[in-house]
């Protein structure tokens, strides 16, 4: 006897979309047949043709604060938003936290504080910083699913960036044990060298962070991970100049992946107001050609991910009050909002919510190493999402899960409406208690 089946005329599965009836026992997936299939089962739920059972989403790439700057956001408010939103596995990144994910004991308080608080299945990133190359071992032992570094300064203090020296040293660490280094990657002499970002103007703030502050850095990890024969990832790609390289490395067979966020699929920087600092983010949204280019590096396969890259911060901190992009927090919320953004642009651009799952679930959970996530498959975890893509709704910050309801995409019509979420073939109710699973490498 199932414990649940889904009869659904679209389901997108590995092979595509179709009508299929999920069967689910124990939290996992263990039948995929035709939609009359004589399955039993204590549940069974019938969807109608308007809503896509879809894989529930994988971010691997939300800030989430918490402890140190939990004002900012914390492990049950991310995650709501993430349930919210479609998405039923995040990785957390090892900064804004104080203090930052660089060492076994700080992974351990990071993990007592979400220990019972996460309504999703919760992962951690490691840091790779100055001073810590003995560290990446042991954070790897306990289970981290790998380690983000910077090559410019992060914003804060306690997370500083690896010199060109230290990236090929740390590199080579990994390479030794199999482990991923996730890279922020901009150059820290050019963007110097840029025009300050001072005053309420957007293109002085994109002036200040060039594009080639981007393919400089990339071109440099590139290079890297060629000679130490790294697996690298590039985190939050702004700039598709970069995009020939890229593809030129992994035809190569360079170890490196690429992810981009909603955020720069979205908007344009010549529709950004002055004074919009909810806008700021680093690398920085560009212009509307840019935007073009980068879709379609997602067609050509230079671009392999879409991931939130969702960093809030208190309000005071985007400095409304003077709107001046060179003091305020960059960081875009949008962890609720990353499906919904994704899919009322992808329709647009031809590409259907197969690509969308591929992006967002399937490949992400590959990049982390997810064995059982990203994919409506057998064996898989019933980590589901409920998506009514033809419905349409517009966006009210403060209706959303997130702490603080500072977001760009404030009164925008963004297509599709998630349903709801299902994290191991239970439906995740917000108004009961969290029952997310904090993960570790190897063991999910």
């Amino acid at each position: 006897m199932l414990d649940t089946v889904f009869r659904a005329p679209r389901v997108i599965t590995v092979v595509g979309e179709s009508a299929r009836s999920i069967g689910i026992r124990d939290g996992r997936i263990v039948a995929i047949e035709p939609l009359d299939a004589p399955l039993e089962a204590r549940r069974t739920i019938e969807l109608g043709d308007d809503v896509v059972l879809m894989p529930g989403l994988v971010d691997t790439h939300v800030h989430i604060n918490e402890p140190g700057r939990t004002e900012w956001e914390g492990f049950e408010t991310a995650t709501r938003a993430a349930a919210a939103g479609g998405v039923t596995t995040v990785i957390d990144m090892p900064l804004n936290s104080i203090p930052p994910t660089t060492t076994v004991e700080a992974l351990e308080i990071k993990r007592k504080c979400a220990e019972g608080a996460v309504f999703v299945d919760t992962g951690f990133w490691g840091g790779a910083v100055p001073g810590n190359l003995d560290d990446l071992r042991p954070l790897h032992d306990a289970g981290v699913f790998g380690f983000k570094c910077f090559l410019l300064h992060s914003g804060v203090e306690e997370f500083q960036p690896l010199s060109s020296g230290e990236l090929e040293q740390y590199l080579a660490v990994l390479q030794d044990f199999g482990a991923l280094m996730i890279v922020h990657a901009e150059n820290s002499q050019a963007i110097d060298r840029a025009p300050a970002p001072a005053g309420e103007q957007y293109r002085r703030f994109l002036a200040s962070r060039p594009r080639g502050a981007e393919n400089m850095a990339i071109a440099e990890v590139i290079e890297a991970a060629r000679y130490t024969r790294a697996r690298v990832h590039i985190l939050h790609l702004s700039s598709s100049d970069a995009l020939p390289m890229l593809i030129s490395a992994k035809r190569e067979g360079v170890l490196i992946t690429v992810e981009t966020c909603p955020h720069y699929l979205s908007f344009s920087a010549e529709a950004i107001p002055d004074g919009a600092t909810q806008f700021k983010c680093c690398p920085p949204i560009r212009e509307s050609a840019n935007r073009e280019l980068l879709w379609q590096g997602l067609r050509d396969g230079g671009i392999d991910m879409i991931v939130s890259d969702h960093s809030p911060s208190t309000p005071e901190l985007k400095r409304f009050d003077i709107g001046d992009f060179g003091v305020a927090w960059g960081g875009i919320a949008s962890l609720q909002l990353g499906l919904r953004a994704v899919w009322s642009q992808a329709r647009v651009h031809g590409f259907s919510l197969v690509d969308v799952a591929e992006w967002m679930s399937a490949r992400t959970a590959l990049l982390a190493g997810l064995s059982r996530k990203g994919r409506i498959a057998l064996g898989y975890d019933a980590d589901l999402c409920l998506f009514a893509p033809d419905e349409a709704q517009v966006v009210s910050g403060a209706a959303l899960e997130h702490r603080h309801p500072v977001t760009p995409y404030d009164g925008m019509a963004l297509a599709g409406v998630v349903r709801e979420t299902w994290l191991a073939g239970t439906r995740i109710d917000l108004d009961a208690p969290p029952r997310g699973r904090l993960l570790t490498r190897g063991a999910a």
